[in-house]
């Protein structure tokens, strides 16, 4: 049950605490402080209390107030002739008090607004209240009738018991005046027996008691009569005013009940009563219509009289007063449209408006508001508009604009919500898809992803209509591990040529595509790079891959990079060969190799795992067919097939901008044959295939399913990993490459921006260097592996900014946008042209060349280490102590040392230690050695000291000096 405190309760019903705490205690809930709670019980108890108290008082009308306020401008020329603007503001106000029943809604008469005449029945009704404020009110008149009966209940049982009580006590006072009665007879016989037997023992000396004693007795008996005939007129008084008060309380009882009961049968008649439609209201261009028919043709000519004048008052059919003017309800205004298009008028000595609503053509006083209240319009109360709650539709970009759009506000509040959440926008930026179905919730509305004319969904229909018969293919297999494990001279032993000696430091750094064709059949290999930087090519490697073969040098066992192939081939779900290498090294441990490989969740066959483990070596050519064998019969078991009549699809394994022929990519077709002339769509690029090369650089017209070939005549460099497919027209190719390039742009755009506001906070306060560079490499995988690993040397205090980054040579543009941007040019495995040379000699910008990723990352690193705030660093030099302290008028202050242990030199600092207590630290002003300046003084020597800024020195103080060096840091 849900419990407030009486703080709490009392703000919701704007009372003080006190006086609330005062009705609960009046009402018989004890609760002594603010903070005690309170449940429903209590609130209910307190509900019947009050309005047991204030059932009799006529409850206050609701009233509703409408405020309008408009302001518009008027041209008036000036003494001079001139014309001036004058910004003219008009205020209405208008309140409509609750109508009782059977009685119609009058509204409150307002100063300085005309009366509203009643509405007539050619009128439009008010509208409907909504279902739930009608089901509310029911709710309630239901609740209300249901205590009343409570309480008639509580009461009748209440009136029981006090009668009960009352006939009680009636019954005890009784009682009480019997004997009352029966001790005073007593006391009465025996002061009579007493008085009989004095009388009778002393008659001739008392003779005159007598007749006293009987005055007594009759005294007493009046007295007890008057005393009986009080109290029952009494009781007779106090039945009367109970019954009085029972009787007005049965009453009020019904009355409230009968109320109760009318306002609930007033409700279900509202629930059931057909709704009716509200007409019209005469049209302004009419008015205007009619006063040029009239005769307007001038500003100052007199307007024909309005038809209220002409028509008598009471002559039936004659207008009513304001029939010339627009019609509204004496409801709340539906459409201010009328007031504000009058408004805007201009106002001249003439009669603009076509003589409606004025008195005389020129207007009457300004006191006489009596002759335009006759013809005020009429207002139309409006329905209360409930807020709706609109399903919007939300792209992947959007701007702020275009969402305010669809949530039917303005733009200025979108951004007011956007500011809220911390993010800060202009009406024209982008907002990706999360942000703005955030923005939409917080706003109160549904958001739905939306579901745009996407041109990509005809690349379904233009592969699945050219679907064939499946046939059986040659596995693609991917050659994985860590750097320098073999994998490339693994694949040279294979392929029986010399990669790896042309590859640059020795390591890949390419992803090489081939296929070997042997005894048992066709293979295509995939070579990635083993190198840390070149993660995306071993995802993407690994994604296109049937199987994997795992290799592991012997001398060295698993590694990082051999744990991140795991990884990625246990994530693509492909089966791994494990192949250890360099089995012929004398190092080698294949125990160790396996124990390792075990710990990752690798299990070879022999010890009851699935994966099968290989040893081989590429220098001798030991267990290379066994590694083969074992790899078909994986290919075998997989039942690998591909339909080879159709339409190719395939994945760009590399990608690079060549300067004789262009964009140049390596595919790899996974299904259909790719031919010459076929028009191709990879990403976000599109072209006609003009030439088509094979691993060995040889010509070739067609590529089927498992053959990595080399394709020339796209428009633009693809990104290496997006999908190829092959498109049967060049106009649909084109419009979805545009597309997807657009998106690509704004979703780019979007959450760039919104990284820059969300940082722009935190570096204000931060000095924060930056490093801008850029990246021209040969190939796509190359320069993507090139910037993550620079962007991972980043720091709190220096970042490298990725200014540009793309293929291809090293041209003027680039040369110019690292002037504008202060930019390194970093060029990887590409030289720049001669314009780009010279340009770059006469504007001092420098270019680097490399060849191997660990060159430009160390050099990069060393750079970024020269950036650095170098550290400073203390060094304690010596230590001397004071003995002496002499006092100068002109100098000040000077302290005679003697040097106890290193050096003190003139530019070194000191820490002045009392009690073995720092309590100063400074530097010197002078050091001397028998009155001449001195630099320096070594150990076992007398010194006079002045201290920079400080005189409060001591005889016993301990000095203790130290040098300031500044190192190097580095990251």
């Amino acid at each position: 049950m849900s419990s407030t405190t009486v703080a709490e309760f009392a703000n919701e019903l704007k009372k003080t605490p006190e006086i609330l705490l005062d009705q609960l205690k009046s009402a018989g809930v004890p609760k002594a402080a603010v903070t005690d709670a309170l449940t429903e019980a209590d609130k209910q108890r307190l509900l019947g209390f009050l309005k047991a108290s204030h059932g009799t008082v006529e409850p206050e009308r609701k009233k509703i107030t409408l405020t309008k306020k408009s302001t518009t401008e008027i041209k008036q020329a000036d003494a001079t002739g001139r014309a001036r603007t004058i910004q003219v503001e008009v205020r209405k106000k208008r309140t409509f008090i609750q109508r009782d029943e059977g009685h119609p809604a009058t509204p409150e008469p307002v100063r300085g607004v005309a009366d509203v005449p009643a509405p007539s029945a050619a009128e439009p009704a008010a509208p409907r209240v909504d279902e739930a404020e009608l089901a509310r009110r029911e709710e309630e008149a239901r609740r209300q009738a249901e205590l009343i009966r409570r309480q008639e209940e509580e009461l009748v049982e209440k009136r029981r018991l006090r009668e009960e009580a009352e006939a009680r006590e009636r019954e005890k006072a009784e009682r009480a005046e019997q004997v009352e009665q029966q001790a005073r007879a007593a006391r009465a016989k025996a002061a009579a027996e007493k008085a009989a037997a004095a009388v009778t023992e002393g008659a001739p000396e008392a003779p005159e008691e007598a007749p006293a004693v009987a005055d007594r007795k009759a005294a007493a008996e009046a007295a007890a009569a008057q005393v009986k005939e009080d109290a029952k007129v009494k009781a007779a008084a106090e039945s009367k005013a109970r019954a009085d008060e029972e009787a007005a309380r049965a009453k009020d009882l019904d009355e409230r009940r009968r109320k109760a009961l009318a306002e609930a049968e007033a409700i279900r008649a509202m629930m059931n009563a057909p709704a009716r439609v509200l007409v019209p209201h005469k049209a302004p261009e009419k008015v205007a219509q009619e006063a040029k028919a009239a005769g307007v043709k001038g500003t100052l000519h007199k307007p024909t009289a309005p038809a209220a004048r002409t028509a008598a008052p009471g002559a039936p059919g004659a207008a009513a007063p304001g029939a010339g003017k627009e019609v509204k309800s004496a409801k709340l205004s539906s459409s201010w449209a009328g007031d504000t298009a009058k408004k805007k008028e201009i106002k001249t000595r003439g009669d603009a408006s076509g003589g409606v609503g004025r008195g005389n053509w020129r207007g009457g006083p300004r006191g006489r508001r009596g002759n335009d209240r006759g013809g005020q319009e009429e207002r139309v109360q409006a329905a209360p508009v409930e807020a709706r709650v609109l399903e919007v539709h939300v792209p992947e970009t959007i701007t702020v604009s275009e969402l305010a759009h669809k949530m039917a506000v303005k733009a200025s509040e979108v951004i007011k919500q956007l500011m809220k959440l911390g993010q800060m926008a202009t009406i024209n930026q982008s907002l990706d898809q999360d942000t703005a179905m955030i923005i939409v919730e917080e706003m109160g509305h549904s958001a739905v992803v939306a579901a745009l004319d996407d041109p990509e969904a005809f690349t379904d229909e233009d592969v699945s209509a050219q679907l064939a018969e499946a046939l059986p293919r040659a596995p693609v297999v991917t050659v994985m591990g860590h750097v320098d494990h073999g994998k490339t001279s693994l694949l040279d032993y294979i392929r029986r040529t010399k990669v790896a000696a042309g590859e640059a430091g020795g390591i890949t750094q390419h992803i090489g595509a081939y296929h070997v064709q042997t005894e048992r059949g066709m293979v295509s290999f995939l070579d990635t790079p083993g190198h840390e930087a070149f993660t995306a090519m071993r995802a993407r490697g690994a994604q296109a891959t049937d199987i994997v073969i795992l290799v592991v040098a012997a001398d060295d066992g698993v590694m990082p990079q051999t744990k991140e192939a795991i990884s990625h081939a246990k994530a693509a779900n492909v089966p791994i060969v494990v192949a250890i290498n360099k089995i012929d090294k004398p190092d080698a441990n294949l125990d160790r190799v396996k124990q390792e490989l075990v710990a990752e969740q690798v299990v070879p066959e022999e010890y009851g795992g699935d994966t099968p483990f290989v040893s081989v070596s590429a220098k001798t050519g030991q267990g290379v067919d066994d590694l083969l064998e074992q790899v078909l019969l994986q290919a075998e078991v997989l039942e690998l097939k591909a339909p080879v009549d159709a339409a190719a699809k395939g994945l760009v394994i590399e990608a690079q901008l060549d300067k004789g022929r262009g964009p140049v990519a390596t595919v790899l077709v996974q299904s259909g044959t790719l031919k010459i002339g076929d028009v191709v769509l990879a990403g976000s690029t599109y072209g006609r295939v003009r030439a088509m090369l094979d691993e060995d650089g040889k010509p070739t017209k067609e590529a089927g399913p498992s053959i990595p070939v080399e394709i020339q005549g796209l428009t633009e460099v693809p990104q290496a990993g997006d999908e190829f497919m092959v498109m049967g027209d060049e106009r649909r190719a084109r419009e979805i490459a545009t597309y997807r390039a657009g998106k690509f742009r704004n979703t780019k755009l979007a959450k760039q921006q919104a990284a820059k506001f969300e940082n722009v906070f935190s570096e204000l306060g931060a000095e924060v260097k930056t490093l801008p560079i850029i990246i021209k490499a040969d190939v796509q995988g190359s320069q993507e592996a090139l910037a993550q690993s620079l962007l991972k040397l980043s720091t709190d205090e220096v970042k490298v900014q990725v200014v540009y980054a793309a293929v291809g040579g090293i041209s003027e543009s680039d040369i110019n946008l690292a002037i504008a941007s202060k930019a390194t040019v970093i060029g990887f495995n590409v030289r720049a042209d001669a314009g780009a040379r010279r340009l770059a000699e006469g504007n001092n910008v420098a270019i680097s060349y490399y060849s191997i990723i660990y060159d430009a990352v160390d050099e990069l690193k060393t750079a970024m280490a020269g950036m650095l705030a170098p550290e400073r660093r203390e060094e304690i030099i010596g230590s001397a102590e004071i003995r002496t302290v002499f006092v100068a008028s002109k100098i000040g202050t000077v302290a005679g040392c003697y040097v106890t242990s290193g050096y003190v030199t003139r530019s070194a600092h000191f820490r002045l230690l009392r009690d073995n207590v720092v309590i100063y630290t400074g530097e010197l002003e002078s050091l001397k050695r028998m009155k001449d300046d001195v630099r320096e003084v070594r150990e076992g020597f007398e010194c006079g000291i002045k201290l920079k800024n400080y005189n409060d020195i001591k005889e016993g103080d301990q000095l203790e000096f130290f040098e300031i060096k500044e190192i190097a840091r580095t990251l």
